[in-house]
């Protein structure tokens, strides 16, 4: 049975009655990793070891947790099977696999496939519907080499404290920072950690992780070491008693041309704990996903350029926009069967019949994959004669203006059925007992 998957201010599974990375509360809900914005006070949490740890120490103790190990099986209902796999984005974060009467579905929750030095390498198991993040999801999102860029943040503190300047480095207190300072284990280099830095570090080395030497934060001895903090303090008044100082944003928004100006640092270093661009596409190659939704970022333009890439995808939370390729498919034209009701003949009605845009409809009613239903459009449109494309394209959208235009018809459900009847010498009793049968007045 296909998966479905729901978009209600958070993504909801409702065959299996799984929430996934929802903020509020839930009665049961997968929790891909850490970081706030995918935490909840939830009734039953499901995560990895590492994921739960780092839970507790930001929410505390907060209803029951199913802690499992990676690709550890888990009966999540009688019919379906539960996996986890590492998702590479910070320590302990976890793609989620489940299995139900044969189709496989993976949710990523954040990932990226470039091997870090402080979380698990992320997994690419197989799978038929794939729900992936997309932050980075534009082709300029791709990042250079993780070497080049760590050599050039070590370049920075160097060259900073040689100018007898204090470097300070930006990277979010969860994961960016314990990325950053276990990249600087060949440098040498005296460290220093602001409090919430240190604080989720020692949870870390709690785990078992260790890290290269470092000591908390102290002004009055700051002067020499490479100090490691979190964003939200570039405005704070801590910051300000560092003097003097450089500063650097670790960021993959580093890429963006004004990146500078808006995070207002001496130097900015294209790392991130997310999937570059490349690293989306390839995700999606290495899982075979003959489906996938995307969320989050840049959803809507990596979707339709999955659809380009012959991959049926689609934004979840938001209108995707169909593209049609009206007269450059080199496809045949699919076979359009009659309506189930229609006499056998009716299959021959010619393209520019009311009956042949019916049967359309019909079989696009009918079709479960969207891209099916771009082929079946593609098809009637393509047989259509040239003139009659776009009033077809107007029936079928039912908007006879531009989207911008707030103009309607005014032509309610009501005026149609007269239309339908009048034209079609129908008796109102007649078109009731038909819709007694179909309780539905489009069919």
């Amino acid at each position: 049975m296909p998966w479905q998957v729901e978009h209600r201010g958070g993504l909801y599974l409702p065959q299996v009655r799984l929430w996934c990375d929802v903020r509020y509360p839930a009665p049961r809900a997968f929790v891909s990793h850490a970081h706030f914005d995918h935490l909840g006070r939830h009734v039953h949490a499901i995560c990895s070891e590492g994921t739960a740890r780092l839970m507790r120490e930001r929410l505390g103790e907060a209803g029951e947790t199913t802690v499992l190990d990676y690709d550890s099986p888990h009966a999540l209902e009688p019919d379906t099977e539960l996996r986890l796999f590492p998702a590479g984005h910070i320590h302990g974060s976890s793609l989620l696999w489940l299995e139900r009467a044969g189709e496989r579905l993976l949710y990523t929750g954040d990932f990226k496939l470039r091997p870090g030095r402080s979380a698990e390498a992320c997994a690419t198991p197989p799978a038929d519907v794939v729900i992936m993040e997309t932050t980075y999801g534009r082709p300029h999102y791709r990042f250079p080499p993780t070497e080049e860029v760590l050599a050039g943040l070590i370049r920075f503190c160097r060259e900073t404290l040689e100018a007898g300047e204090i470097p300070v480095l930006f990277g979010y207190s969860l994961g960016k920072s314990q990325e950053i300072l276990s990249s600087l284990a060949e440098a040498d280099l005296p460290i220093m950690l602001h409090p919430q830095v240190a604080k989720m570090t020692a949870v870390y080395e709690a785990m078992g992780i260790t890290f290269p030497p470092y000591r908390k934060f102290e002004l009055k001895s700051a002067k020499g070491h490479a100090v490691i903090a979190p964003p939200q303090s570039a405005q704070s008044a801590w910051l300000r008693k560092i003097k003097p100082r450089r500063t650097a944003a670790i960021t993959g928004w580093a890429m963006d041309p004004g990146a500078r100006f808006r995070y207002q640092c001496d130097a900015l270093f294209p790392l991130s704990d997310h999937a570059d661009y490349g690293d989306l596409l390839r995700f999606v190659e290495r899982t075979g996903a003959r489906c996938v939704y995307t969320v989050h970022g840049y959803a809507r333009e990596f979707a339709a350029d999955l659809r380009a890439r012959g991959v049926e995808a689609w934004a979840l939370g938001f209108s995707n926009q169909l593209e049609l390729a009206v007269g450059r498919s080199s496809a045949p034209a699919p076979a359009a069967p009659a309506w189930q009701e229609a006499p056998a003949e009716a299959a021959t009605a010619p393209p520019e019949s009311f009956l042949a845009f019916a049967q359309t409809a019909e079989r696009i009613r009918r079709s479960t994959g969207k891209l099916e239903k771009v082929d079946i459009l593609r098809g009637y449109l393509d047989a259509l004669p040239p003139a009659l494309t776009g009033p077809a394209a107007i029936f079928l959208t039912g908007r006879p203006f531009a989207q911008s235009d707030a103009r309607t018809l005014q032509t309610g459900w009501a005026i149609l059925k007269r239309a339908l009847l009048a034209v079609s010498g129908t008796r109102e009793a007649d078109f009731r007992a038909t819709y007694r049968k179909y309780s539905d007045s489009g069919e």
